[in-house]
C-alpha cells in the first residue's frame, strides 16, 4: 500500500524552506510589507514617546533582515575531469607509499546551475534523470546504521519503487556524508581517518556500462535469473539529515544532455576490491540542476544506471558544489544517499 507521506513536492513555499533555514539565526519571524500601503500619502509622525516605545533599544533591530527571494540559477564551479591518456583512478583508502590518491588533474569549470523549485515543469527520474519527492523519513538518527538498516532502507525501497514505477526495490548500502567545518575545496569526498565521509565535488557517475551490469547479480545473485529480469535499474535516494542545506548543495546533470564521449571510465580503489565509476568531462552542452534549501522531509531521487539502453535516461552525473550566498551561521551540510536497484517486471 502506498504511504501517504510520499508525494511529488509543490513549488510553492520556498521562501518558507529558506526562512526556516535562516530562522535560528534570526530568532525572529520575517516581516511582511503590507500591501495596502501608499508610499505617496501623507504620513502621521509618530510622537517622540511612540518611537521610544518602537525602537526601545538596538537589540530590536536584530530581528530584521532582508526578504530572502528565490533566484532561477546561481554560478558556480564544478570540478570535471581533465582529459587524459590514462585510465583515472582515486583511492578511497590509503594508498601505497608513493602512490598519489589519484592520477588525474580537475578541470574546474564555472556554471549555471538551474534551481529545479524555480522550472516550469517537474523534471522526471526516466527523462531528465531525477526527480524531488515529499518523502518524511520516522528515522531519527542517521548515524545508527542498524536503524538504518532495519527502518530508512525499507522506506528508500517504497519510495525508489513509486519514482521510478519499479515492482520490486533492494537497497544495498548506504553513505553519510558532512561537509567539512573548515569548508576546504572539494574533492573526492574521502573520510579521514575515522571520521564520516566528506561531500564529493567531483562530477561522476556511480556505475558504468560494465559495472552496472555486475551490480545486479552482486546484489540478487541466482535470485536474478530465478526473477526472469529483464529490465532494472540503479538509482541514487539524496536527502539532508540535519538542518535545511545550504551551504553545499547536490548538483545533477540532465541525462539528455550527457554524450558518450563526455563519461571516462575510472577505478575506485579499495582496500579489497577495485569498483568502476564514471568521471566527465566538460561540455557546454551540460545543464545542471539542484534544489534549494532541501531539508530532512524531502528526497532527491536519481538514476545511475539503466539496463534499458534507449528511450530513458540511463546516467545521471552529479556534484557536490559551494553555493556562492551562503548566509552566515549556516550549518554545514550532512546528508545521507542510499542506492537501491530496482527491477520492473
Amino acid at each position: 500500500m502506498r504511504d501517504p507521506r510520499l508525494s511529488k513536492p509543490s513549488t510553492v513555499g520556498f521562501n518558507e524552506r529558506v526562512a526556516s533555514a535562516i530562522a535560528p539565526a534570526l530568532m525572529e519571524p520575517a516581516m511582511n510589507v503590507d500591501p495596502t500601503f501608499d508610499s505617496s500619502a501623507p504620513q502621521r509622525c509618530p510622537s517622540a514617546d511612540a518611537k521610544a516605545a518602537d525602537v526601545a533599544t538596538s537589540e530590536m533591530t536584530r530581528r530584521y533582515s532582508p526578504a530572502v527571494f528565490p533566484t532561477s540559477s546561481v554560478q558556480a564551479a564544478l570540478n570535471y575531469l581533465q582529459p587524459t591518456q590514462e585510465r583515472p583512478y582515486n583511492y578511497a583508502y590509503q594508498p601505497p607509499p608513493g602512490t598519489p590518491w589519484e592520477n588525474y588533474r580537475h578541470d574546474e569549470r564555472v556554471v549555471s546551475i538551474s534551481d529545479g523549485r524555480c522550472a516550469s515543469t517537474r523534471s522526471s527520474i526516466h527523462v531528465e534523470g531525477f526527480a524531488l519527492w515529499d518523502a518524511p523519513s520516522m528515522v531519527q538518527d542517521f548515524l545508527d546504521k542498524d536503524t538504518i538498516v532495519k527502518a530508512y532502507y525499507p522506506e528508500v525501497e517504497e519510495l525508489a519503487r513509486m519514482a521510478t514505477g519499479a515492482t520490486r526495490a533492494y537497497v544495498f548500502d548506504h553513505l553519510v556524508r558532512r561537509r567539512e567545518a573548515d569548508r576546504r575545496p572539494l574533492g573526492f569526498g574521502r573520510p579521514d581517518k575515522g571520521t564520516i565521509a566528506a561531500a564529493n565535488g567531483q562530477v561522476h557517475n556511480d556505475y558504468t556500462e560494465e559495472s552496472g551490469r555486475t551490480r545486479l547479480s552482486l546484489v540478487l545473485g541466482d535470485h536474478a535469473a530465478k526473477l526472469g529480469v529483464t529490465r532494472y535499474s540503479i538509482v541514487n535516494v539524496w536527502r539532508s539529515i540535519k538542518a535545511p542545506v545550504l551551504d553545499t548543495p547536490l548538483a545533477v546533470c540532465d541525462a539528455r544532455t550527457i554524450g558518450v564521449v563526455d563519461l571516462v571510465n575510472a577505478e575506485v580503489r579499495y582496500p579489497q576490491r577495485i569498483g568502476e565509476i564514471y568521471l566527465a568531462v566538460h561540455s557546454p552542452r551540460h545543464q545542471w540542476s539542484y534544489f534549494s534549501a532541501m531539508n530532512r522531509q524531502e528526497a532527491l531521487v536519481f538514476k545511475q544506471y539503466d539496463s534499458l539502453i534507449s528511450g530513458v535516461a540511463r546516467y545521471t552525473p552529479h556534484a557536490a558544489f559551494d553555493h556562492p550566498d551562503v548566509p552566515d551561521g549556516t550549518l554545514a551540510r550532512e546528508s545521507i544517499e542510499a542506492r537501491c536497484l530496482v527491477v520492473y517486471e
